[in-house]
C-alpha cells in the first residue's frame, strides 16, 4: 500500500514529540533533523544493496570483497555507508538499523556522533559538515533513554527510499517539520524559516528559467532554492537543471538546508557556511564576487554589523552600524548577472525612506535605474516579527524592459492576508493577484491600464521625477492612497510613527537649514 503524506507527517512529529521531556520545541530540529536524513540516506543504501545482490546472485562468489565494492558503488550507490570502530568487537555498519539494534547498549549517543561523522568523512563532496556540531548526541544534553526512544518512534516511519514514497513525499514532510518546529518556536524561526507562502511569491516575481543559477546570500534552511525548482517543475519545465547556492552564518542551519535540498531530489547545489557581507565565499577565479541569474533573500532584519571600509561593494555609501539592511541590498545587486540578473528581497519598510547612510545608496541605486518594484506586505506575516515589510525587486542595469526604465512601481498588497493561527498569511489568491499586479501595463499617468476592479491591488507606476521630487523618499504612501482602514495592530501602529517620525524630523532639519543660513541659532539645543 503505497505510504500517505499524512501518514510519514504523523509518524515524523511523535518521533519529534519524544523530545519533549528533554528540552524544549525550540531544539527539536537539532535533533530530529539529522536523524531523519540518517534514516533516509540508511533506507536509499539498504534498497540499493538488496537490488545489487539480487541483480548479482551468483556472479558474486568469485568476486573479492573490493571487486564487489567497486560494482555496486560504480553501478547502485551514490554515497556510501561506512563502517565505524573497524577490527574491534564494536565493528559495525554506520546506518540506522545497525545503530537502531544497539539502542539498550551504553554509550548511544557516541555510536550515533561515530556513524554521522563516518558518513561525513566518507563523503565529503555531498556530505561534508553536513550534521552541523551535533552537541545533541552527548548524554549531557540527552539522555540516552530518550535518544533511544526518539530512534525507536521514527522507526516506525516507512522506508524512506524512492522504492517507497517519492520524493515529492519526503520534501513534503521534511517542510511540514521545519512549519512545526518555527511554529512551536516563536520567534527563533525567523533565523531559518520564511513562510512558505512569501518566499512563492518572490519566486514567482523573479521567474528563474532552466538552466540557471539561483543565489540566496542568507539561505536559511533552504526554502528559497527549493521553491525556485519547484516552480519550474510547476510549469512543467526541468527544476533539477537550476545550479542553486546558498550561505549561511549558522553551520547547524546550513545543515538543514542541504538536507532539505537532498531531501527534494536536488543535487546541483553549493551551500557554504559564513557571514555572507564579512566573508562572502562566492567568488570567481579573480577574487570578485561570484554572479548569478537570480538572487532572493529574507536576511536578517536591522542588524548591526562591522560596516565595511573598502568594500566594491558599497555603492553610494556604506550602510550604517546600526542595521545592515541596505548592506545585503548592495552585496545582491554586486552579485546579479550583468545580462540578465534580477534579484527579490524582503525587507522593513524603513529601508525605503530612512535619512543618511541609507539615504545616499538609496539615491544611486535609483539614479542607477536598478530598483524595479516596491511591492508592500501585510504586517504579522514572518515568525520574527510583526512589523510589516516590502519585497525589493531589483534588475541589472540597463535589463528593465523599456516599460519600467525610469521608474519604480509601487503595488500595496497590506491588505490582502487571511488571519492564522499565530499570524497573518498569503492566500494563493493574494499571491496570484500580486504577481498580476506586478506584471501589468500602464497608462502616462502611470495606472495601470487594465485594473482588476475592486478585487484588484492598488498598483501604480512611477517616474524618477516624481521620485527626486520626494527626495528619493521610497514610503509607499508618498505614492498610492489607500481609503481602506488601516489594520489597528501593534507592528502596524508602529511602523507608521517611525514613517510619522521621520518625516517630521525632515521638516525640522530643513527648517534648521533655513535659520542656519539666516544667522538664526540655538533653536537645535
Amino acid at each position: 500500500m503505497a505510504v500517505t503524506q499524512q501518514e510519514i507527517e504523523s509518524r515524523l512529529w511523535d518521533a519529534a514529540d519524544e523530545l519533549r521531556v528533554a528540552m524544549p520545541e525550540a531544539q527539536y530540529s537539532s535533533v530530529v533533523f539529522p536523524l531523519m536524513f540518517w534514516k533516509y540516506l540508511s533506507d536509499t543504501w539498504d534498497h540499493q544493496h538488496a537490488q545489487f545482490l539480487a541483480d548479482n546472485e551468483g556472479l558474486l562468489d568469485g568476486l573479492s570483497a573490493e571487486e564487489a565494492h567497486e560494482i555496486e558503488y560504480r553501478d547502485y550507490q551514490s554515497f556510501e555507508i561506512p563502517f565505524i570502530h573497524r577490527d574491534t568487537v564494536q565493528e559495525r555498519r554506520a546506518s540506522w538499523s545497525a545503530i537502531l539494534a544497539t539502542v539498550t547498549q551504553p554509550g548511544l549517543g557516541k555510536r550515533v556522533r561515530a556513524s554521522l561523522q563516518a558518513i561525513e568523512t566518507a563523503n565529503p563532496d555531498k556530505f561534508s559538515r553536513l550534521f552541523g556540531n551535533m552537541a545533541w548526541a552527548s548524554e549531557e544534553v540527552l539522555p540516552a533513554d530518550v535518544l533511544a526512544a526518539v530512534m525507536q518512534a521514527m522507526d516506525r516511519v516507512p522506508k524512506m527510499h524512492e522504492g517507497n514514497m517519492s520524493h515529492d513525499i519526503l520534501g513534503g514532510a521534511y517542510e511540514y517539520l521545519l512549519k512545526r518546529f518555527s511554529d512551536g518556536s516563536g520567534t527563533r524561526a525567523g533565523q531559518f524559516f520564511t513562510p512558505r507562502e512569501v518566499v512563492e511569491l518572490i519566486v514567482e516575481v523573479l521567474d528563474p528559467n532552466n538552466f540557471e543559477s539561483v543565489y540566496d546570500p542568507t539561505c536559511g534552511s533552504g526554502g528559497m532554492l527549493i521553491a525556485s525548482a519547484n516552480l519550474l517543475k510547476m510549469r512543467g519545465k526541468r527544476g533539477y537543471t537550476l545550479r542553486l547556492y546558498g550561505q549561511e552564518t549558522v553551520a547547524d542551519t546550513a545543515g538543514v538546508a542541504r538536507m532539505n535540498l537532498f531531501m527534494h531530489n536536488l543535487t546541483q547545489f553549493q551551500v557554504e557556511v559564513g557571514d555572507t557581507l564579512k566573508d562572502p565565499r562566492f567568488k570567481k577565479p579573480d577574487g570578485s564576487l561570484a554572479q548569478f541569474d537570480v538572487i532572493l533573500a529574507n536576511p536578517p532584519y536591522s542588524l548591526k554589523w562591522k560596516p565595511w571600509t573598502n568594500d566594491p561593494r558599497a555603492i553610494g555609501a556604506v550602510a550604517p552600524q546600526s542595521t545592515a539592511d541596505w548592506a545585503f541590498v548592495q552585496h545582491m545587486i554586486a552579485s546579479m548577472d550583468p545580462k540578465k540578473g534580477r534579484a527579490g528581497v524582503v525587507l522593513p519598510h524603513g529601508v525605503l525612506f530612512r535619512g543618511g547612510q541609507e539615504a545616499l545608496i538609496r539615491e544611486r541605486v535609483l539614479n542607477a535605474d536598478l530598483l524595479e518594484a516596491v511591492i508592500g506586505l501585510p504586517a504579522n506575516l514572518f515568525y520574527s516579527t510583526t512589523i510589516p515589510t516590502a519585497i525589493l525587486v531589483f534588475r541589472a542595469s540597463g535589463t528593465k524592459i523599456p516599460e519600467r526604465q525610469g521608474g519604480v512601481l509601487f503595488i500595496d498588497a497590506s491588505k490582502r492576508f487571511a488571519k492564522a493561527k499565530n499570524r497573518n498569511i498569503l492566500t494563493d489568491a493574494d499571491i496570484a493577484d500580486t504577481v498580476t499586479a506586478y506584471h501589468s501595463k500602464f497608462a502616462t499617468d502611470g495606472k495601470p491600464v487594465d485594473p482588476d476592479g475592486d478585487g484588484g491591488l492598488a498598483t501604480r507606476f512611477v517616474t524618477y521625477a516624481e521620485i527626486v521630487t520626494n527626495e528619493y523618499d521610497l514610503n509607499i504612501g508618498r505614492y498610492i492612497k489607500q481609503a481602506a482602514t488601516q489594520q489597528e495592530d501593534l507592528g502596524t501602529l508602529i511602523e507608521a510613527y517611525n514613517i510619522a517620525r521621520a518625516e517630521r524630523q525632515k521638516v525640522e532639519q530643513r527648517m534648521l537649514d533655513v535659520l542656519a543660513k539666516a544667522g538664526i541659532d540655538g533653536f537645535d539645543d
